[in-house]
C-alpha cells in the first residue's frame, strides 16, 4: 500500500497558512481594498499596488499543490494528476494576470476556473476501493467531499460572473479554504492513520 510522504506532510500545512496569509497581507497593505466585493485576483492585478506579493503568493501555493501531487502517493494516480494540472492552472492564473480593476482577462478566468474546478474533483478521482487504505480517500468521503466542494464552487462561480453580485469575495474565499484545508485534511488524516498503523504491526 503506498503512503504518504513527508513533502506531501509539509506541503499540506503550510498551504492553508499561505493561502490565507497571502490575501490577508496584500488587502491589509492595501487601503479601501474590500475583501468582501472584490477578489483575490484582484490583489494581484496589473494596477495593484500590491500585484507582487499576492502574485508570489499564487505562486507559492501552486508550487505546493504541485509537492503533493508527486508526494501524496497515498491517493489514486487520476486524483494525483488533477492535482498536479491544478498547481498549473494557478501557475498559469499568476500569469495571465487580471489587467485592471474595471477589466478582465480571458487567459486568467479561464486558468482560474480549471484551478476551481480541478481542486473540488480530485478527492473523487482519488478514491481507493481496498480496505486497507484510510477513510478519507475511501468512496463516502471522497464522493462527499467532491459534492460539497462542487457546490461551493458553483456558488462562487455564479457571483464571479454576476457583475451586480456584493460578495464575490466572500464566495471566492469561502471555496478556496474549504478546497486547500480538505486537501490537508486529508494528507494528514491519511499520514496519521498510515503512522499509527505502522507502528501497530512493529508492536
Amino acid at each position: 500500500m503506498k503512503r504518504i510522504g513527508l513533502a506531501a506532510l509539509i506541503a499540506s500545512t503550510i498551504g492553508p497558512v499561505q493561502s490565507i496569509l497571502g490575501w490577508v497581507i496584500s488587502g491589509a497593505l492595501w487601503p479601501g481594498y474590500d475583501p468582501i466585493r472584490k477578489t483575490i485576483s484582484d490583489l494581484a492585478a496589473d494596477d495593484s499596488p500590491v500585484q507582487a506579493i499576492q502574485t508570489s503568493f499564487f505562486f507559492l501555493g501552486a508550487t505546493l499543490t504541485v509537492i503533493g501531487a508527486i508526494s501524496a502517493r497515498t491517493l489514486a494516480l487520476p486524483g494525483r494528476i488533477t492535482l498536479l494540472l491544478a498547481g498549473l492552472a494557478t501557475y498559469a492564473l499568476a500569469i495571465f494576470t487580471t489587467p485592471s480593476q474595471t477589466g478582465h482577462s480571458d487567459a486568467h478566468r479561464i486558468a482560474a476556473s480549471i484551478s476551481f474546478v480541478l481542486m473540488s474533483a480530485w478527492p473523487l478521482l482519488s478514491m481507493r476501493f481496498d480496505r486497507r487504505y484510510p477513510w478519507v480517500v475511501r468512496p463516502a468521503a471522497a464522493i462527499g467531499a467532491t459534492l460539497g466542494l462542487t457546490v461551493i464552487s458553483i456558488w462562487f462561480l455564479m457571483t464571479w460572473l454576476d457583475p451586480n453580485t456584493a460578495v464575490v469575495g466572500l464566495s471566492e474565499r469561502v471555496i478556496v479554504t474549504a478546497q486547500v484545508l480538505w486537501l490537508s485534511f486529508t494528507v494528514w488524516t491519511c499520514w496519521l492513520i498510515e503512522r499509527d498503523a505502522e507502528t501497530n504491526a512493529r508492536a
